[in-house]
């Protein structure tokens, strides 16, 4: 497995992360034990998978805690994320001090805000991320990042404000085939300022089933999104990028554009089941896709920001959007 620099981290980390949330949780979601969710995670580690990222959130820290009972610790970069959203200043040392218990360790290596709107961000710089940087004085985490939240900020708008801060080494940010609308309004900012990327929704539901695919790609015809002059196919709109010389598959063309995006450096996945892992490792330890390929794609979804690929349309614009 391929292994590139997080950025100002300096965190040598696999190009393919374990995603703990998501539709699986490492199989939690599908009703797996804790000890088939912990034997995916060291199967992945195994590879040569160092990274792996989860939340207090997403309820799999203990699964992580578990598969590390088994693994060097120092083998493994771990991520995980305070939730931001209601949260205070005076909770922020105890949600870590409870995380590292369910983790059990006594350091964090990439410890996020968790799923900031973008309304919501000058009071979590202003009041949590003073809190998060006494953790890290104090050696309980070794850098700090910030996660987006893509259903209801699929232009990026927190992101692309966060990053001209310049206070976090990580970011978490949404980017796909369909919507590559981070391309300049937050990879290009993480490059100018070294900032590590972990990318998640490379792979969601349009990604992944052919049918939700036509008809997502028919809606932003429909909608003004898409040109139905660049799609050869409307049933199989992106069949174009599985041939020969080109990707195995639909997801295996997903993780590859991600992977090789200038700017991206882990690519999140998750999954519980064994032999779709397999399949997600040797997607990210192939090649690039054809230059062609790749030039199209970006052609389509030029103009895409409004979905993520994982099937809602409008997302939760939170509190104060709503009001």
């Amino acid at each position: 497995m391929k292994r590139v620099k997080l950025g100002r981290t300096g965190f040598d980390v696999s190009v393919m992360g374990m995603g703990a949330g998501g539709p699986s949780q490492i199989g939690k979601k599908q009703g797996k034990t804790p000890e088939h969710s912990a034997a995916i995670l060291l199967e992945a580690f195994e590879a040569g998978v160092n990274f792996v990222d989860t939340a207090e959130g997403y309820g799999t820290e203990h699964l992580v805690g578990l598969a590390l009972k088994d693994f060097p610790r120092d083998q493994v970069v771990i991520s995980t994320k305070k939730s931001s959203r209601g949260s205070s200043a005076e909770e922020v040392v105890p949600s870590l001090e409870e995380s590292l218990k369910r983790l059990g360790t006594d350091y964090i290596d990439v410890y996020s805000l968790h799923g900031v709107y973008d309304y919501d961000y000058d009071r979590c710089k202003d009041e949590l991320f003073p809190e998060v940087v006494k953790l890290q004085q104090a050696g309980k985490i070794r850098s700090i990042g910030i996660t987006e939240m893509f259903n209801a900020d699929k232009s990026h708008d927190m992101l692309h404000r966060a990053l001209d801060d310049n206070l976090w080494d990580v970011a978490m940010v949404g980017f796909n085939i369909l919507n590559q609308s981070a391309r300049d309004k937050v990879l290009s900012k993480a490059i100018e300022h070294d900032v590590g990327i972990q990318v998640m929704f490379a792979v969601r539901k349009a990604l992944s089933d052919m049918e939700f695919l036509a008809e997502t790609v028919a809606a932003l015809i429909d909608e003004g999104h898409v040109d139905a002059a660049d799609i050869d196919d409307p049933e199989h709109p992106l069949g174009f990028l599985v041939h020969d010389d080109g990707a195995v598959s639909l997801p295996d063309a997903a993780y590859r554009f991600c992977n090789y995006e200038p700017g991206t450096h882990v690519i999140l996945s998750g999954t519980g089941n064994p032999d779709h892992l397999k399949q997600n490792i040797a997607s990210l330890g192939r090649g690039p896709l054809p230059d062609a390929d790749v030039e199209r794609l970006k052609k389509i979804f030029r103009k895409v920001d409004s979905i993520t690929g994982q099937g809602e349309w409008g997302g939760d614009p939170g509190p104060e959007k709503k009001a």
